[in-house]
């Protein structure tokens, strides 16, 4: 059986970065960046109080308290077009440029009005209170690189810097086929011998949460043409996901409709738990991935071959997902030759350091010990029997994007 990383390495090395489009500044958070930008302009413009308070000249006041006389003012949004003399003040205002030849502010809490004489009771320094021109950036800066996931401050940035376009990588569109006579949807009548079908709801949303656009068929019955059928329809997109029906039993019928397709079959199973039965298939530019059919064992398997092909056709790295060293809260077995992904629970000690606990109970079947587990503890092939207070490796599912 193939390893995750080999298995991994072949799946995203099958991928590109997607064609880049333009979208409104006001939309792009939660995309990637395709082409890095430039500052359109400078800020601050021009030379700027920090403060209210006086524009003057710090050689006008070596030692406090000294007296200054005031010509004018410098609103937000206004100026004062005067070159400032010795001995002059300028009222001024937060974001007021400074007047040509003042070169500090004197905060209007150190200072006394009598008319148009300013008392100054502290000696101003050069550039204090000034925001200088080009704090912030400058015309032509490129602050963000090309594959950034862009964030809220991101946009912000990318506003200020007057650009109303940001040019991005499209959104994977991705189908998610579920196979099998025994499924249903969410709501529908469950006969005798079927269950509820979640697996595609979960992918679907993991897509979406990733980047991507995910297209979620009606669940297709144990029947080839049918599958065949969606299967070239799901081909059409970036990417298609089959859920069940991968293996090679009489009630498998996904490999064998792919073939039907002209799909090549790279590899479909690999040594992991949960999730051996894991597929991949390609023809042309058609790319087919087929998760397991269990709930759990399709989830851990989102995570770490479908999330690297989307980061992939989104302009990023595709690497896996990235652990952490936690301490045993108990002991465990060794392992045997599959990597176990073991659904765990990861807390703080006293000293600040990550503890983990496995779960009891690992059967690929339940959501719930998913559900409420906050971290994978991830076993190597023949890992040996670990003790209490050994070191070990865990994926924190706390600190994933996209509401894993």
């Amino acid at each position: 059986m193939l390893s995750v990383r080999d298995a991994h390495s072949r799946v995203i090395a099958a991928f590109e970065a997607l064609p880049a489009e333009m979208v409104s500044v006001a939309d792009a958070a939660g995309r990637v960046l395709a082409v890095p930008p430039a500052a359109r302009l400078t800020q601050p413009p021009a030379d700027l109080s920090a403060m209210d308070g006086y524009a003057v000249r710090a050689a006008d006041v070596p030692t406090a308290p000294g007296t200054l006389t005031l010509v004018g003012q410098a609103p937000a949004g206004g100026s004062y077009d005067q070159v400032l003399q010795a001995g002059e003040a300028v009222r001024i205002f937060t974001g007021g440029p400074l007047p040509a030849g003042a070169d500090s502010i004197v905060i209007q809490e150190d200072t006394k009005a009598d008319g148009a004489k300013i008392s100054i009771l502290e000696a101003p320094r050069p550039g204090r209170h000034v925001r200088k021109a080009g704090l912030d950036f400058k015309a032509g800066d490129s602050p963000f690189a090309a594959g950034r996931l862009l964030t809220s401050r991101d946009v912000a940035l990318a506003a200020a810097m007057n650009l109303p376009w940001l040019s991005v990588h499209r959104k994977p569109r991705i189908a998610i086929l579920s196979t099998g006579d025994e499924l249903v949807m969410p709501g529908e009548p469950v006969g005798r011998n079927q269950i509820v079908s979640s697996s595609g709801i979960a992918v679907a949303a993991l897509v979406r949460g990733w980047g991507g656009e995910p297209t979620l068929f009606d669940i297709a019955r144990d029947d080839a043409k049918l599958i065949e059928n969606r299967i070239a329809a799901g081909a059409q997109h970036d990417l298609l996901i089959t859920l069940g029906g991968a293996s090679v039993g009489d009630h498998d019928l996904v490999q064998a409709a792919l073939k039907a397709q002209g799909f090549a079959m790279d590899f479909w199973r690999i040594a992991m738990r949960p999730g051996k039965p894991l597929m991949f298939a390609a023809r042309e530019r058609a790319r087919v991935l087929g998760l397991p059919g269990n709930p759990v064992s399709t989830m851990v398997c989102a995570l770490l071959f479908l999330k690297p092909a989307i980061d992939k056709m989104l302009g990023q790295s595709g690497d896996l997902v990235g652990t952490q060293p936690a301490r045993l809260a108990a002991d465990v077995k060794q392992n045997d030759q599959r990597e176990d992904y073991v659904r765990a629970s990861a807390t703080c000690d006293a000293e600040g350091s990550l503890v983990v606990e496995p779960h009891p109970v690992q059967d690929s079947s339940m959501l719930s010990v998913l559900a409420g587990a906050n971290a994978l503890l991830v076993r190597p092939p023949h890992d040996p029997a670990r003790a209490k207070g050994e070191i070990v490796q865990i994926i924190d599912l706390a600190r994933l994007s996209g509401g894993y």
